[in-house]
């Protein structure tokens, strides 16, 4: 899902920058990627996507399923 469309980032990409260990805030993901940087109406959405993804690294059996829940809670129901 698209998280920042200013610059095309995806939650995937988000995701895959902390859980490679190369991002562990905003500000790293902001450097890295860009996301936030032109209007900032993503950096909401984006910081929830770091947040899931570092609770990931301590727990990774039990994040996917709460993290379909946020991200798509219609498809949940």
């Amino acid at each position: 899902m698209y998280i920042c469309l200013c610059k095309g980032i995806t939650d995937t990409q988000i995701r895959e920058t902390v859980l490679n260990g190369s991002a562990t805030s905003l500000g790293d993901v902001q450097n890295q990627l860009g996301v936030g940087s032109q209007c900032g109406g993503c950096v909401e959405s984006a910081d929830q996507v770091i947040q899931l993804a570092l609770a990931q690294l301590n727990k990774p059996h039990v994040m996917e399923p709460m993290a379909a829940k946020l991200f798509y809670p219609l498809l949940s129901t």
